[in-house]
């Protein structure tokens, strides 16, 4: 039979008992007292152990009687340490690696730990079973057409961006048509879009310089949740996000409907922005006016699913978001990564052109880092430390700056 919850009426009851308990200190009169047995107020018996009663103890003397007050759990009946959404994204992302779906639960929640989807010390065997059997997360036939899907929102901005791309209109570039790309970046709970910006091509330099206006317009997301495109996985992204502090999340494999919102939002592009009698004669042309339609129709006008404006409901949480002001150093952040060994005449080649470093770093392995698209900044780290700013190599000056130590 379920024992009922113990009362604060019987919890002092026991806390009093100890006063006049035998044993010279403390310990010894709570032992004591725990082989004792009380009688709740229906007249069952009850008995506790001398842990559970220090614990009492040390509540009442820190908080009063509401230290020892029943209170009831503010996450009852939810997961503490993995939400059903992010156990859904590791299950889904373990699934392609079982053939035939010959596979049972333990071995895939073995499979989840191994590869790291999920820690041991975040979900327990036992509740991995609990929740795949209460939000049916699990299902052997056709699990990828008949798995349940879980409708979910970040509680605050810039918890969540999500990252995707479409195929957009053609614009003239040098006397051609040519098809654009739109890259835009959502934020969950806001719907905001943080950036859009159409592309001829969809490739790493594209996508890092939408990302790096997004970070410069809304500030920095706690994750970002993109596809495994090309772009999307490729060590760039990689690297920005880690120097930013942002984690990167993959959507499972072959699984495109688990960014419904972008679907969404690509849909209203189409119908209310691509259906306008557009000027086309140029790309910025086009981004001069998406952005003008972004922010002041779409960002500005309510939201069915909010009933406020995106840029509203982003605005409630600016005291949370850490933003990410324009400057040469944050520019760093999304330089391209190599690396280099310095010769031993403190030099090093980059594109068939010698630098000097900063610093006497003779035999040692160095990181570049570099603007992609212009290559007029090289700054020089060595042990994750910045040691400054390459020059390129002046035989000549180096010559006159001889003479004049000789």
């Amino acid at each position: 039979m379920k024992m009922k919850r113990i009362s604060p009426y019987l919890k002092m009851k026991i806390l009093g008992a100890i006063e006049f308990a035998q044993g010279k200190t403390s310990i010894e009169r709570i032992k004591n007292v725990a082989n004792l047995t009380f009688t709740d107020e229906d007249g069952n018996p009850r008995r506790f152990t001398w842990r559970t009663i220090s614990t009492w103890l040390y509540r009442y003397k820190s908080q009063g009687v509401t230290g020892i007050s029943n209170k009831p759990r503010n996450d009852k009946n939810r997961p503490r340490k993995v939400s059903p959404e992010e156990l859904l994204e590791a299950i889904n992302s373990a699934l392609p690696y079982f053939r035939d779906n010959h596979f049972t639960n333990r071995d895939v929640y073995r499979f989840c730990i191994e590869k790291g989807f999920i820690r041991k010390e975040q979900l327990g065997q036992t509740t991995f079973y609990r929740l795949i059997h209460k939000y049916e997360l699990l299902k052997k036939d056709n699990y990828e057409t008949n798995k349940r899907r879980l409708a979910f929102a970040m509680q605050y901005a810039n918890q969540l961006w999500q990252a995707d791309t479409m195929f957009g209109p053609y614009v003239i570039c040098s006397k051609t048509h040519k098809q654009t790309k739109l890259i835009a970046f959502i934020d969950d709970a806001s719907r905001v879009i943080c950036h859009g910006e159409f592309f001829f091509e969809e490739n790493t330099n594209s996508l890092i310089k939408a990302l790096k206006s997004a970070l410069y317009k809304r500030g920095i997301p706690e994750q970002l949740y993109v596809d495994n495109g090309s772009i999307y996985t490729c060590q760039e992204i990689t690297l920005i996000c880690a120097r930013v502090g942002c984690i990167l999340r993959h959507t499972p494999i072959r699984d495109g409907a688990a960014k419904g919102k972008f679907e969404r939002f690509f849909r209203r592009v189409r119908q209310q922005f691509l259906s306008r009698n557009l000027d086309l004669s140029s790309l910025d042309s086009l981004n001069r006016q998406f952005i003008t339609w972004l922010e002041d129709e779409y960002n500005s006008s309510a939201h069915s699913s909010l009933g406020m404006k995106p840029i509203d409901r982003f605005g409630l949480d600016l005291k949370r978001i850490k933003f990410l002001p324009p400057s040469e150093a944050n520019d760093e952040l999304f330089f391209a990564e190599t690396t280099r060994k310095v010769k031993k005449d403190n030099t090093f080649s980059l594109k068939n052109i010698r630098y000097e470093t900063p610093v006497d770093l003779r035999d040692k392995q160095i990181q570049i880092r570099f603007d992609r698209s212009k290559y007029n900044r090289i700054v020089i780290y060595y042990k994750n430390q910045r040691m400054g700013e390459a020059k390129k190599l002046d035989l000549i000056a180096n010559g006159l700056l001889r003479r004049k130590e000789i």
